[in-house]
């Protein structure tokens, strides 16, 4: 009995052995950098200088905020022994009261670009997504990884075509 019963455990083991191997034999994988795509594609690029380019005026008014605070504050510095104190704490206030301006308008900013860049990078990650879908359509691939992959042969990986397809993308005005 107990015979039979490692028989029919060997038998099932050789057949998922068998089965697993002929499934293996006629699905192909490949693996993509999804990193790298958002680290070299020249759609990202494009984005971050976007991105610098729109928020570029007030970046700009942040740091005339800044000079105009060092410049009030080198005054006080430099000229609070010959003020008087009403003038000292009016100064004092002015400067605190621009530096918390400074602040504000720094924190909104950096919110302001934080979520433009993710609403544009969604837009960019869909275009990634589309192109890295084509890529398997054409090279007949049926499951592309992109993570949590040990380790890849460099014939799986299908990064540099798509990359490549990305920069045609751009080329063209996409």
């Amino acid at each position: 009995m107990r015979l039979n019963s490692f028989n029919a455990l060997l038998a099932c083991c050789l057949m998922m052995l068998v089965a697993g191997q002929s499934f293996a034999a006629g699905v192909s994988v490949a693996f993509v950098h999804t990193a790298r795509l958002l680290n070299e594609s020249p759609q990202i690029n494009t984005l971050k200088r976007k991105v610098g380019e729109d928020f570029a005026a007030r970046e700009k008014r942040l740091t005339e905020m800044q000079m105009q605070i060092k410049v009030l504050q080198e005054k006080l510095d430099k000229e609070s022994a010959s003020m008087s104190s009403s003038e000292q704490r009016r100064l004092k206030h002015d400067i605190t009261t621009r530096r918390l301006k400074y602040k504000h308008a720094r924190d909104e900013l950096t919110q302001d670009k934080q979520l433009r860049y993710s609403e544009e990078e969604e837009r960019v990650t869909r275009i990634i997504r589309e192109v890295i879908e084509q890529v398997a359509q054409d090279d007949k691939i049926d499951i592309v990884l992109q993570s949590g992959v040990l380790w890849v042969s460099p014939e799986v990986d299908i990064t540099d075509k798509v990359l490549m397809r990305l920069r045609e993308l751009a080329k063209n005005g996409n």
